[in-house]
């Protein structure tokens, strides 16, 4: 078990890794570019498939075609718990390393975005301050390795209890 849930967790994290550096890239280039999140979160969902390609190939392959919910999910939960720390630690990697000037470009970013959004100025005001104190806590590698982690843990959650509840199965 222990094998495949590696074998699958190392599949999808290399996929979320690969698409999430493409996307920084593109980023970086022009940030401008809306498609980077469409890109980004398509990686995040091609990923979370073999969450459920990992259950199945366990319950199919090692457990005889019998897996109860509890074990599915945990399954699930592991290979999603590998993928994220894999996005994670090649973001910082990619921020620490390549693109220190990250949070500048996406902050200044941000804020055009939001000056040309139409707001009132007693709005505006509060959402460049969100943007600024948000730059201001990505200081702090808690802080990213927090962020970072929920781009792509919480859709792994909720893959692997969506698997867990189709591919139960118990002995006849």
């Amino acid at each position: 078990m222990k094998k495949m849930i590696l074998k699958y967790g190392l599949i999808a994290g290399a996929i979320v890794a690969i698409m999430m550096a493409c996307t920084a890239y593109l980023f970086m280039n022009n940030p401008e570019f809306k498609g980077n999140e469409i890109i980004g979160f398509a990686g995040i969902f091609i990923a979370s498939s073999f969450i459920f390609v990992g259950i199945k190939s366990y319950r199919d392959k090692e457990n005889a075609g019998v897996i109860t919910f509890g074990r599915a999910l945990k399954i699930g939960l592991l290979i999603a718990l590998i993928a994220s720390a894999i996005y994670v630690a090649v973001w910082l990697v990619e921020y620490y390393f390549f693109f220190p000037d990250f949070m500048d470009k996406f902050s200044a970013m941000r804020i055009k975005q939001l000056s040309n959004a139409g707001l009132d100025a007693a709005k505006l005001q509060a959402k460049i301050a969100e943007v600024n104190e948000m730059k201001a806590s990505y200081k702090n590698p808690l802080y990213i390795i927090f962020m970072t982690a929920m781009e792509v843990l919480p859709i792994g959650i909720v893959f692997a209890l969506i698997s867990a509840l189709i591919l139960k199965k118990k002995v006849v």
